[in-house]
């Protein structure tokens, strides 16, 4: 039922000329849906409330409720169409008064940790794209129908957002960015292995599919006690994020997956100047893939020791910089990264090598990520001690990867069983950094079991096919000869 009724909104903001693609329609959507997340919410703290015999004060005035002007309803819990407001009168209660009130939310709140703090945040970054009120009226008694009060409603919805952003990155444009293949997410996060009392930080969160996941590594972990999940809830989880969009999505999804009030910032982590950085804001996991390809400006490359225009290596210094000792970090970045011969690379990958342990190089084939056109690699390294040796696994699949044919967790079985020893293998193999040229470190990715096929065949069969070729074009220039 619940992935029907995506189904049918999409097609109605689909009919919208203020919606032009996938992107529109998830921002749209999720404005919409956290509303109506809010409302069942404000229902089940009320409910506790009574429980208790306490009162509960709702976080929004009665004018601006769900209950009120979104899905008036009649004695039956239908919506009475005679008190919900339609056309012209929605858009312009939306417009004009519901969003001018939510975004006031910001500087009233107590805290940035509350969920009052959240839908400020939320909705001074969003605007109403829906330009029919007609169309808005379709969606509203659409999402209407959906229920965030058991825990098998909310886990379905994660997941049915969770498909919205990943369709997001499959339409193109510029929406792959904020979509990570879960599958390499969960196996990351399964690799670094982090603990109930780590704090959890990713510098590039986009749809916050690393943050997400490690809640759900953790939730698993153990039977949790009351302040484990307060821990989780407001201790735990930390992110930035550059775009609206990203931002809107990655918090979005972080509390359909039961996060209420995520520790996101709406900010250019590369903004702040690496020195800056102090004892206090380090964390003990960073999980990351940081958007690769960019240029960025000279004032931005300043707050950097190692000047470069490439994103990705700019927030690999961040992330080793916010990362305290004995942290571990699981990054995906280029596989250029590791062979790059410019002195940017270079000095970055000593950097690399002399302060962390970098243990663990995951090699990934091409079309993991869908669209990009780039091979990526995954960086496993703890901080604190210099890199003696390193241990890659090479991803090799019996089939090409793509939008039909993603990466499952089976795929990456092996690396997950392999990597708790270093086990050699036919994928996998060490490197010590004793024999690695100091003057690159290149650390290229050099499987030495797989065998180049031409260089297995013999100096005999080599000649043997050569003089059977010349014997097949002897007889195709004798069988040209006689047409002529």
């Amino acid at each position: 039922m619940f992935e029907q009724t995506f189904k049918n909104i999409d097609d109605k903001l689909w009919k919208d000329a203020g919606c032009s693609s996938e992107l529109d329609y998830v921002e749209q959507t999720s404005w919409i849906l956290f509303l109506k997340y809010l409302a069942d919410l404000e229902k089940d703290k009320k409910a506790s409330a009574d429980l208790t015999g306490k009162t509960y004060k709702p976080i929004i005035e009665k004018q601006f409720q769900w209950d009120v002007w979104a899905a008036p309803k009649l004695k039956d819990g239908k919506i009475d169409f005679q008190k919900a407001m339609t056309g012209d009168d929605l858009k312009e209660f939306v417009d004009h008064k519901l969003f001018p009130y939510l975004k006031k939310f910001k500087t009233s709140a107590e805290s940035p940790d509350t969920i009052e703090y959240k839908v400020g945040e939320i909705f001074n970054e969003l605007k109403n794209k829906i330009q029919s009120g007609y169309n808005m009226r379709e969606v509203i008694n659409l999402v209407d129908e959906l229920r965030f009060r058991s825990h098998a409603e909310k886990h379905e919805m994660s997941h049915l957002y969770e498909d919205k952003i990943k369709n997001m990155g499959n339409a193109g444009r510029n929406g792959g960015e904020y979509y990570t293949p879960r599958p390499l997410i969960k196996t990351i996060v399964k690799v670094v292995a982090p603990k109930i009392g780590d704090k959890i930080y990713d510098g590039a969160v986009g749809s916050a599919g690393f943050l997400v996941e490690s809640f759900e590594y953790l939730k698993q972990t153990k039977n949790l006690s009351t302040k484990d999940m307060e821990t989780l809830q407001k201790k735990t989880f930390y992110g930035k994020e550059k775009k609206s969009l990203a931002y809107i999505i990655g918090t979005m999804n972080m509390i359909l997956h039961g996060i209420e009030a995520p520790n996101i910032v709406h900010d250019n982590t590369l903004s702040e100047n690496i020195s800056d950085i102090q004892e206090r804001d380090r964390y003990d996991v960073v999980l990351a893939n940081p958007p690769f390809g960019g240029k960025e400006r000279a004032e931005v490359q300043q707050n950097f020791p190692i000047k470069t225009g490439e994103t990705a290596f700019l927030f690999l210094q961040h992330f080793i910089k916010i990362l305290r000792a004995g942290g571990n970090a699981g990054i995906i970045i280029k596989n250029t990264f590791l062979s790059n011969s410019d002195n940017a690379s270079v000095s970055l990958r000593k950097l690399l090598l002399e302060t962390c342990n970098l243990h663990a190089v995951l090699d990934l084939p091409g079309g993991v990520f869908t669209g990009a056109g780039v091979k990526t690699v995954v960086l496993f390294f703890t901080k604190g001690e210099p890199t003696r040796k390193v241990w890659f696994y090479q991803l090799n699949l019996e089939r090409n990867l793509g939008k039909t044919n993603p990466l499952n967790e089976s795929d990456l079985a092996e690396f997950v069983k392999l990597q708790k020893k270093k086990e050699d293998s036919d994928n996998s193999w060490s490197v010590k950094i004793a024999d690695v040229d100091t003057t690159t470190f290149d650390l290229s990715v050099k499987n030495p079991n797989k065998k180049d096929e031409a260089a297995l065949r013999s100096p005999k069969d080599i000649l043997h096919e050569m003089k059977k070729l010349d014997e097949e074009a002897e007889k195709v220039m004798k069988t040209i000869g006689k047409l002529v």
